[in-house]
């Protein structure tokens, strides 16, 4: 291992608080797409495709390069991915038009993609090394805090710089420029804790695996995977369009805390309900995911911007546990020595939900009303949500007391090689 600048305690914290930067960045644009759609004259269905982009990054960078640091080394990959998510703010500063925004979304994603298995693998083993009788979860719930965390403030923060800064489309970049630079000199101090080979190793993308056991419980975690970050993707795209076509607010702060609100809700459901035995988590996702989603119809239609908000943070709690449950289904039913390769599928399949139901609702909105698609998007939704979630807990039965609390997990977090 090599030689730090920083102790394993120190050092933990300091990777928290990159992963949380990082994440935050990700989201930092969601609250300034109406005023890229201002300057560029592009539809809403663009703005669709530049939201995919990312998403479209995290899946490949997750795939081909999110387990490399168990050879890497992590300190080593996680600089890297700090340094790619400060070249994807140099091509939002340098490049405004349609291709460069695609390209820097698409290149924030791949940072992602990165950081968020090395990064919850090198929080663990910090952890572990600084506090060796402490239990895991502890590192665990960090990790989950920095990333849904991260996700949430994003918007916040781009909402506030849009709202009462000047320059929002610039100055918003150059500050997390400055900073994530900062923080990869931060983490290049920090310990390593992975051995390299004695040999060179062989290259090889992530191995996926589905469960040959109980396919219908995986299958519906799966879903209910793609399901609940498809929700995220709506919000974290489209909900500042929604804001002024529906309910005509155009207060980029507003828009901002809508999305936050979401990713803030599914990761205080996680932590607040972190021990509590599986089956009652997916009683809960179900119950909250079918009444958000129903409060999120009805405040379109009334319209009433108050029951939206509210349909979205009680959707969001449910989508966080439904998730998080997703997750240790999947880790519950994969082979011996396979868990890694079982859950990186799920991640990658929750990823393809983040993209895939965004790009379909840009290429609808060009010829149907954006109610109507939005309507008819929370009614699949709905469906495969509360569907996944029941199928998950007949699965359980039987299974108590193995069924318990599973940890919280909010992104790819347990992926391994």
């Amino acid at each position: 291992m090599s030689n730090s600048r920083i102790s394993h305690g120190a050092g933990f914290w300091v990777v928290a608080s990159a992963f949380l930067l990082v994440m935050a960045y990700a989201t930092v644009p969601t609250p300034l797409y109406p005023l890229y759609q201002e300057v560029d004259g592009c539809p809403v269905s663009v703005i669709t495709l530049i939201f995919a982009a990312f998403a479209v990054g995290v899946v490949l960078s997750l795939f081909l390069l999110g387990h490399v640091s168990d050879w890497m080394g992590r300190r080593r990959m996680l600089v890297i991915a700090i340094l790619i998510a400060a070249l994807s703010a140099v091509l939002f500063l340098a490049w405004h038009e349609v291709p460069g925004l695609l390209a820097a979304r698409l290149v924030n994603g791949a940072s992602v993609g990165i950081l968020t298995a090395t990064a919850t693998a090198h929080l663990g083993e910090l952890r572990a090394q600084a506090r060796p009788s402490e239990n895991a979860i502890v590192a665990a719930s960090v990790a989950g805090a920095a990333n849904l965390g991260g996700l949430a403030l994003g918007p916040l923060i781009g909402g506030l710089f849009a709202e009462f800064l000047p320059a929002p489309l610039v100055l918003p970049h150059a500050v997390f420029l400055v900073v994530l630079v900062a923080a990869a000199i931060a983490v290049s101090g920090v310990p390593e804790t992975v051995t390299p080979p004695g040999e060179p190793r062989r290259y090889r993308p992530q191995r996926i695996a589905a469960p040959p056991r109980s396919r219908a419980a995986f299958i519906a975690a799966g879903f209910g995977a793609f399901a609940g970050f498809a929700l995220f993707g709506l919000f974290t795209s489209l909900a500042p369009t929604i804001l002024i076509s529906t309910f005509g607010e155009h207060d980029h702060l507003l828009a901002g805390i809508t999305a936050c609100s979401v990713f803030a809700a599914a990761a205080t459901g996680q932590v607040a309900l972190a021990r509590v035995p599986l089956r009652i988590q997916l009683t809960v996702a179900a119950v909250c995911c079918a009444c958000g989603l129903v409060a999120v119809a009805a405040g379109t239609l009334v319209p009433s911007l108050a029951v939206f908000l509210f349909g979205g943070v009680v959707a969001g709690v449910g989508v966080g546990l439904l998730f998080k449950s997703s997750v240790a289904t999947a880790a519950g039913l994969a082979e011996p020595g396979r868990r890694g390769e079982t859950l990186a599928l799920v991640f990658l399949i929750a990823y393809c939900g983040l993209a895939l139901p965004v790009l379909a609702i840009g290429v609808i909105l060009t010829f149907a009303s954006q109610t109507t698609v939005l309507l008819v998007f929370i009614s699949i939704v709905s469906v495969a949500t509360v569907s996944a979630a029941v199928v998950m807990r007949r699965a359980l039965v039987g299974q108590e007391p193995g069924a318990r609390a599973g940890r919280a997990v909010s992104g790819p977090d347990e992926t391994a090689p």
